[in-house]
């Protein structure tokens, strides 16, 4: 048995009347979740889901997600965690390709309609058979949305102990949406072990305390923030405390509050807790307790390092990873050299190297695309051989990321070959986003590229041939894509052109167009 939801059961049996998660004055044991997660696998059990049957989570960090990712888990149900920025065309489409039989989704703020979008994307959907609604105010006893069930209610009758599916190391446990420079987003199939050993060996990158508190600010529908701070902070009996959207003041006050040691972010938001005109005594405050610090996502700026361990006196260690690889691969490690700039490190039992456009080895300094191999590399994408092929050969999974390596075996990042653009830590795929912008009545042509910003990383700029005759304004094409696309995605700048540069074969010149 090799059951991921080993994570949460141990914990709850070691320490029951421990905090494993804190949302503002919600503080739930771990024994208490625990109980939570066996009437969510109850529920499915009793709904008629089979292990290998898939359902669909979103929500944000509230604890709702770790009692709904555990409990499925439990009962051998893969999870498919989705964005809470998806909008209904998107949801639809990830619940159709994984063939969820159960959607999850939390209900969402007036700023943030979530559980409105959630139904509409599953209403469009016919394999779906159950959605439950995730209420945002736990006393609420009615769902605000006629057809949809409330989850409460749901799991209010069902019992509070559930004995774990066995499941082998190669089952599938998580399905994470991520996708290349071509079609549509595709859906990684991690493993129980996949995510088990990356935990476990995440974990033992770090010295741990009696007591750890990790601020949970990573999105969990996110590989991130899913690895590497719940699941790795459960393993070791951690607080969990949850902040549902990154903001630099919340995420101060809740470090104060809390006693925070433990903290994992993206650049941007290092970025902006180092722009945060923090008081001394919270600074003072931080720098008592704050111990751990971790990035990952892309690249880390220098300046930005240097400025957080001036005002915070903590290093921030960078690390590599992707979905396809649960998804550390490597990483600065606090017990040898750190390298400002470099990615570290391979981590225990996993190989870096670099290759070619062949899949030859690259020896020595390269630079040359990574390739890795080791107990993270995803079983595949679902349904989807020919990518997987594409993808993985001889147990080796190439990433698209060029780099370069020094003479002791730290690799830097030096740029990427796939289109893919990274906004505030968030994936982004120019393919998709071209084609539903030529989807538009006015637009014929579109080529999407990534340009500098400075605290987002890269922003998004869509450069567009109108049809003969259009009028569509800059403005008007933005308002249209903010309605089409997550608020991640959308072009924030688009620029009209008569003609594009192009090769003899009609491809774009994105190179030219950076």
């Amino acid at each position: 048995m090799l059951n991921l939801s080993v994570l949460l059961e141990d914990a709850a049996r070691e320490t029951p009347d421990r905090d494993a998660v804190v949302l503002g004055d919600t503080r739930l044991s771990y024994a208490l979740l625990d109980t939570v997660a066996n009437q969510v696998a109850n529920l499915l059990a009793a709904r008629g889901l089979r292990p290998g049957d898939k359902i669909a989570l979103a929500s944000p960090n509230v604890p709702y997600f770790p009692m709904v990712y555990f409990g499925a888990l439990k009962a051998g149900v893969v999870v498919v965690p989705l964005n809470v920025l998806l909008k209904p065309r998107e949801i639809a489409y990830h619940l159709a390709d994984s063939e969820a039989k159960a959607f999850f989704c939390f209900e969402g703020t007036p700023q943030l309609p979530l559980g409105e979008a959630g139904f509409a994307g599953f209403q469009e959907t016919d394999a779906c058979e159950h959605f439950f609604l995730m209420p945002a105010d736990p006393t609420a006893t009615a769902s605000p949305i006629e057809g949809a069930e409330p989850f409460l209610a749901a799991i209010g009758g069902q019992p509070g102990t559930f004995e774990a599916v066995q499941t082998d190391a190669n089952d599938t446990a998580v399905v994470l949406y991520t996708s290349g420079t071509t079609g549509q987003p595709k859906g990684a199939e991690l493993t129980h072990g996949n995510l088990l050993m990356n935990a476990i060996v995440s974990d033992s990158l770090f010295e741990k305390t009696l007591h750890d508190t990790l601020l949970v600010a990573l999105p969990l529908f996110h590989i991130f923030g899913q690895t590497c701070m719940m699941n790795v902070g459960l393993f070791r009996r951690g607080t969990l405390v949850l902040l549902p959207r990154f903001d630099a003041k919340q995420a101060v006050a809740l470090m104060v509050k809390e006693k925070v040691n433990v903290f994992a972010g993206v650049p941007t938001m290092y970025w902006a807790l180092l722009t945060d005109d923090t008081s001394p005594e919270d600074v003072a405050t931080i720098r008592d307790n704050l111990r751990v610090a971790s990035s990952g996502g892309s690249a880390l700026p220098m300046e930005v390092l240097k400025g957080i361990k001036a005002k915070f006196d903590v290093s921030i260690l960078e690390g590599y990873g992707l979905s396809e690889t649960s998804p550390v691969a490597s990483f600065n490690r606090p017990d040898r050299e750190q390298r400002p700039g470099s990615i570290g490190l391979p981590i225990w039992g996993v190989e870096m190297k670099l290759i070619d456009d062949e899949w030859k080895t690259i020896e020595g300094e390269g630079p040359g695309e990574i390739a890795i191999r080791g107990h993270n590399i995803m079983k595949g994408y679902y349904n989807r051989p020919e990518a997987t092929a594409g993808a993985i050969r001889d147990g080796w999974f190439r990433t698209g990321d060029v780099a370069r390596r020094d003479e002791d075996g730290y690799y830097y990042i030096i740029d990427r070959s796939k289109d893919m653009i990274i906004r505030g830590g968030f994936n982004v795929y120019p393919r998709e986003l071209e084609e539903v912008l030529m989807t538009h009545p006015d637009v014929s042509l579109a080529a999407v590229v990534g340009v500098p910003h400075e605290s987002h990383g890269e922003e998004i700029k869509a450069y567009v041939i109108r049809t003969p005759g259009a009028t569509v304004t800059e403005d008007e094409l933005i308002a249209w894509g903010k309605e089409q696309f997550a608020n991640y995605k959308y072009p924030r700048i688009v620029e009209f052109r008569d003609e594009l540069p192009m090769t003899a074969t009609g491809k774009i010149l994105k190179r030219a167009l950076r």
